[in-house]
């Protein structure tokens, strides 16, 4: 792909072992994304088996779209870094970060580009969600803080329902909130940019909640555009498993630590101790989970630290 083409979005999609969704992804983002609008698609296979890397490659290149990219890392970065080096090979105006599991209901990308073209504030931007079954999916959701975890969402939300927006409406007109789900986030390069980027310390999870926080300190805030839709088959290439579970504590307890300082990182983190004690007599699985958080949940214990690399043979 020529480097000297400048694109109006760049969509970059991340494939781990799911190469069949990746294709419907692709297929949904064909079909909607309206011709007008010059599109580049970055696919990063993040160290997915030979098998399924394979097959995403032979409909990558039966496609033969030069708009089209697909990127191989050996080593499986995680969610952060997997579009982080997505983003060296984008050169656009605006980044898409589309979850592969993702297919869009309508154009989603120019709904969302018009807005954001008209409203410099609006930061960074995703549509509306639903399940595979039509149920509405939250989008919108308010910071992982220390408020959050003592009060709950549903205190905050009747508290002051301007700073933490109901969840579960269907708007109608584009709406402020904390954060946006990283299932599709649409942000300009610039202020990607001028924020840092993602947290690459991060493998999985909080990811958007980190970036959010930073773009909100330039003043770019998190909007949803509800009349861009788009289904999200939740969780397609994270198992619940208790490994997964570890990392979301250890994610969270991160960016508690970063972004409201160390004696709240304590006080939570004693909280999950508690917890996690009393859950452990009870379901000896989470002994593991409790021992992580004795150690103060370090990035160490994170599965980043973890990962092989995985170099493919005929590459």
């Amino acid at each position: 792909m020529s480097h000297h083409e400048k694109y109006e979005v760049a969509i970059i999609l991340i494939n781990y072992n799911s190469a069949s969704f990746t294709q419907e992804c692709l297929k949904s983002i064909c079909k909607f994304t309206a011709t007008d609008l010059r599109y580049q698609i970055v696919i990063v296979d993040n160290g997915s088996q030979e098998d399924d890397f394979f097959s995403l490659k032979k409909y990558v290149d039966l496609e033969n779209r030069k708009n089209i990219q697909l990127i191989r890392s050996n080593i499986n970065l995680g969610f952060g870094a997997g579009n982080m080096l997505g983003v060296h090979y984008a050169n656009a105006e605006y980044f898409a970060f589309v979850n592969n599991d993702s297919i869009l209901k309508n154009d989603c990308l120019s709904l969302i580009i018009s807005k954001m073209k008209i409203n410099p504030n609006f930061g960074i931007c995703g549509p509306f969600a639903f399940k595979e079954n039509g149920e509405i999916l939250p989008t919108l959701d308010h910071f992982a803080s220390p408020a959050k975890e003592i009060f709950g969402r549903t205190l905050l939300e009747k508290w002051n329902p301007k700073i933490y927006p109901n969840r579960k409406i269907k708007y109608t007109k584009p709406q402020q909130g904390q954060f946006i789900a990283g299932s599709f986030m649409v942000v300009r390069a610039a202020d990607f940019n001028a924020a840092g980027g993602f947290d690459t310390n991060l493998f999985l999870y909080y990811e958007e909640t980190d970036l959010c926080k930073r773009l909100a300190k330039i003043n770019k805030s998190a909007f949803l555009i509800p009349d861009a839709e788009f289904i999200h088959f939740h969780g397609v290439s994270t198992p619940k498993t208790i490994a997964i579970k570890i990392e979301l504590k250890i994610s969270f307890l991160y960016i508690i630590r970063k972004h409201y300082g160390y004696i709240w990182y304590l006080v939570l983190l004693n909280k999950l101790r508690f917890q996690y004690f009393v859950k452990s007599i009870f379901k000896p699985k989470y002994w593991y989970l409790f021992f992580v958080l004795l150690l103060g949940a370090p990035l160490s214990k994170s599965l980043k630290t973890r990962q092989k690399i995985n170099i493919l043979p005929n590459l």
